[in-house]
């Protein structure tokens, strides 16, 4: 059994909340792969504070869609209170606060990432936060701003000090973005510096990255955030490892094709043949990683517009390389 706060969790493997891609057709899908814990997209608290009807959109969920968090991104009080009442009407089981996301057009307005520069101020947001929501508050922070500003340790205790239930923490820098190495001992310092539950992310593509990290830094749980794309099977895999040792073999061609146009109908179903297409587009490449000559399969799906185009290609080219 695994506890943020009051939550009961029977996996320590989590759905990373992922801007753009974590919509509820995505969370259905990896929960039947063996996610539990699942976030919707990272909602901006002054979109929400102004009734983005886009932003409301991506609060829908569904009675399966459980256990749940929001992660939000924000720094003004008056919209963080703001979304506190409008999120009253919904039903999470879980508020993280983003303070890792390295877009420019979020760090230019003092937001995600730029709050680990000032941690004191973080610490008062989370204060503000945990003070206004009944259920687990947790924030999700980065090793640092660069390499010359490394202060997880600072930032995670003012978090704990806030009253946050758990610390998630990513383990590269705001100026690595998503390159360059993960400091396994930068998540370690923050782990032993901390009685809350710390869940570390950075490179979990695999079942042996998935160990080496909690091997390497104690963590309490995992975030998986890219290696999900096109491989929900990214769960069950690790699960196997971690319990195990035990590599599973990676899903044929044929259960591929089989998953993604599965993934296809619920987005056609979610939003409408023609939107629900479109959306998926960026899945398909993600699908048919590693299949042998498919450029020319992927600017052709990126024309599509109707499910049986896209079906039908997806049928193509699973087929193509399953004789070659």
């Amino acid at each position: 059994m695994f506890k943020i706060g009051d939550l009961k969790l029977k996996s320590n493997l989590i759905l990373a909340p992922m801007a753009g891609i974590t919509d509820y057709p995505f969370r259905m899908l990896n929960r039947k792969f063996g996610a539990e814990l699942a976030f919707v997209e990272m909602i901006n608290v002054r979109a929400l504070g102004y009734n983005s009807q886009k932003t409301r959109a991506m609060l829908y969920s569904g009675r399966k869609d459980r256990p749940l968090g929001v992660q939000l991104l924000g720094k003004e009080p008056k919209f963080i209170l703001r979304a506190v009442d409008i999120l009253g009407d919904y039903k999470f089981d879980l508020v993280d606060f983003n303070a890792a996301c390295p877009a420019k057009k979020v760090v230019r307005r003092g937001e995600g990432a730029s709050l680990l520069r000032n941690p004191k101020e973080l610490g008062n947001i989370l204060k503000l936060l945990v003070s206004n929501f009944k259920v687990p508050v947790t924030v999700k922070i980065r090793i640092g701003w660069d390499r010359n500003s490394v202060n997880p340790v600072e930032a995670a205790r003012y978090a704990q000090d806030a009253g946050v239930k758990a610390v998630f923490i990513h383990g590269r820098t705001r100026e690595q973005f998503y390159a360059g190495e993960v400091d396994y001992a930068a998540i370690r310092k923050v782990k032993q510096a901390l009685n809350i539950p710390v869940i570390a992310s950075g490179d979990i593509l695999s079942g042996e990255l998935a160990r080496k990290m909690f091997n390497q830094t104690g963590c309490d749980g995992i975030l998986i955030a890219r290696g999900v794309l096109g491989n929900p099977w990214i769960f069950r895999e690790i699960e196997a490892f971690l319990k195990d040792g035990v590599i599973l073999k990676k899903p044929d061609k044929p259960e591929i094709a089989k998953t993604a146009i599965g993934h296809l109908d619920s987005y056609v179903d979610f939003y409408g043949e023609k939107n629900g297409v479109v959306i998926f587009r960026k899945f398909f490449s993600w699908y048919t990683r590693g299949f042998r000559k498919i450029r020319p399969f992927r600017e052709k799906s990126s024309r599509l517009k109707s499910r049986a185009e896209m079906a039908a290609i997806i049928r193509e080219c699973a087929c193509r390389n399953q004789l070659t």
